[in-house]
C-alpha cells in the first residue's frame, strides 16, 4: 500500500514538472517581436532605351527581271540557275543571222550614200562658178546644192540605220543587267522569244545587302512622332534594328532604319518601315517572315520598377506597396506603358526616392511598420533550406 502511494505522489510530481515546462515554453513563444524584415529598390530615373518587337519580310536589295529586245530563236543558255551572276555577264544568245544581215545591209547603203556626196558637192562647186557669169540659170545652182545638202542628210541617216543594226545584233547576246543571285530559267533552248512579251527569261536579286519591309501601326508611329516632337524620346540619325529569324534565333548583323513610308494602309491602317541590312552569307533570301526589334529612341528620365513587386487590384491596375512615413506600407496605384526586360516602365504612381518592397510583404497589410533592407536579386530568399552539391551528398567520407 504505501509503495503504491509513493508512486502516485511520483507521478503527480511528473506531471507538474512537465505543465511548469510547458508553461514556459509557451511564455518564451509569446514574447514580443521586431517589425518584420522586407527587401526594396528605392526608385530613381535613369535613361533608358525603348525597342519594339514588329513582324516583316525580307525583301531584295534590287530585283531585275532579264527579258528580250529582239525576237528570234534562243539558241544558248549561258549560266546554272542559282548561281551569282555579274552585271554585263552574258546568258542567252538569240539566233543572229537575220540582224548580222541587216547590218551588211545598212553598211552598204551608207557607203552608196557617202559615195553620192562627191559627185553632189563637185556640181554644186562648178554651178557656183557658171552661175557667177550667167552661163546657167540660178534654179538649177540652187538645185544643186539642194541635191548635195540630201546627199549629206543621206549619210546622217544611214549611219544611224547601221547604228539600230548593230544595236539590235549586240542584243542577240542577253546580258545581266545588275549583278546578284539568277533564279530558275522560264525558256529553254530553242524556244521563240519576242521583244514584247511579257514573262521574263528569268529574274536576278540582289541580296547583299537586304531591305526587311516592318509593318507597325499609324497610331503607335504618330505617338512615337509626338514624343519626339515633345522631347520625351530622343533619337540619333542612324537607328540600330535586330531581327530574330522564323526559327527564333537571333541573326548577328545589325541593320539600319531607311525610311517610313508616307502613306498608310486604308484597309489595315499600317505603314511600312524600311531596315536594311547586310547579308554577307546570303542566310536571308526575300520573303522569309522575321521578328524585327526597332529601336524607338531613348528615353532620359525613365522610372523602372520589378515586375515581382508588382500586383493587380480589383480593377485590373498595377499596385505596388512601398515604405511609408514612419516605416509603414502604403499602397500606390501605377501608371504603366510597357515592359523592359523584367521591370515595368512607369510613368505616373510613384516618383523618385520611394523605396518600393519586393519581397517579405506578401501577407501584410497597409499601415503594418516594417524594417526594409535593399533589395539583392541574386541573395536566396529567406526560408530556403541550403542545397547541397552532388559531390557532398555522395561522398561517404564526409558524411561520416
Amino acid at each position: 500500500m504505501f509503495s503504491k502511494r509513493l508512486m502516485g505522489c511520483v507521478l503527480a510530481s511528473s506531471a507538474l514538472l512537465a505543465l511548469a515546462a510547458c508553461g514556459g515554453g509557451n511564455q518564451q513563444q509569446q514574447a514580443p517581436q521586431g517589425p518584420p524584415t522586407v527587401s526594396y529598390v528605392t526608385v530613381s530615373e535613369q535613361p533608358v532605351t525603348l525597342t519594339t518587337e514588329l513582324p516583316g519580310r525580307t525583301t531584295a536589295f534590287e530585283t531585275s527581271e532579264v527579258r528580250p529586245q529582239v525576237n528570234g530563236l534562243v539558241l544558248q543558255r549561258l549560266f546554272v540557275e542559282g548561281d551569282m551572276v555579274h552585271q554585263g555577264q552574258p546568258l542567252y544568245r538569240i539566233d543572229s543571222a537575220p540582224y548580222q544581215a541587216q547590218v551588211a545591209s545598212a553598211r552598204a547603203a551608207l557607203t552608196r550614200a557617202r559615195s553620192s556626196i562627191a559627185s553632189s558637192a563637185a556640181l554644186a562647186r562648178r554651178y557656183g562658178e557658171l552661175v557667177k557669169i550667167n552661163a546657167i540659170a540660178r534654179q538649177e545652182f540652187e538645185n544643186a546644192q539642194t541635191s548635195a545638202a540630201q546627199a549629206q542628210a543621206d549619210v546622217a541617216a544611214q549611219q544611224a540605220a547601221l547604228r539600230t543594226a548593230q544595236i539590235d545584233l549586240d542584243r542577240t547576246t542577253i546580258r545581266a543587267p545588275i549583278t546578284g543571285r539568277i533564279g530558275r530559267s522560264a525558256f529553254t533552248t530553242g524556244a521563240l522569244v519576242s521583244a514584247s512579251q511579257t514573262a521574263p527569261l528569268a529574274t536576278i536579286q540582289r541580296l547583299d545587302p537586304i531591305y526587311v519591309d516592318i509593318t507597325e501601326s499609324s497610331a503607335d508611329l504618330l505617338k512615337l512622332r509626338q514624343q519626339i516632337l515633345s522631347g520625351q524620346l530622343t533619337r540619333d540619325g542612324n537607328a540600330h534594328v535586330k531581327l530574330k529569324l522564323e526559327d527564333g534565333t537571333e541573326y548577328g548583323p545589325q541593320g539600319t532604319l531607311r525610311f517610313a513610308d508616307v502613306t498608310v494602309d486604308p484597309t489595315t491602317g499600317s505603314q511600312v518601315i524600311r531596315a536594311l541590312f547586310p547579308n554577307p552569307n546570303g542566310l536571308l533570301l526575300p520573303g522569309m517572315f522575321v521578328r524585327a526589334a526597332l529601336v524607338e529612341g531613348t528615353q532620359a528620365k525613365a522610372m523602372l520598377v520589378p515586375q515581382r513587386a508588382t500586383s493587380r487590384d480589383e480593377k485590373g491596375l498595377a499596385t505596388v506597396l512601398v515604405i511609408g512615413a514612419g516605416d509603414k506600407i502604403e499602397s500606390r496605384t501605377l501608371q504603366t506603358t510597357r515592359t523592359i526586360g523584367d521591370n515595368w516602365l512607369v510613368t505616373g504612381g510613384i516618383k523618385p526616392g520611394d523605396k518600393v518592397i519586393v519581397e517579405g510583404a506578401m501577407m501584410l497589410r497597409p499601415g503594418t511598420p516594417v524594417k526594409g533592407q535593399p533589395w539583392n536579386p541574386n541573395a536566396t530568399p529567406a526560408g530556403t533550406p541550403p542545397q547541397q552539391g552532388p559531390a557532398q551528398a555522395q561522398n561517404p567520407a564526409k558524411a561520416k
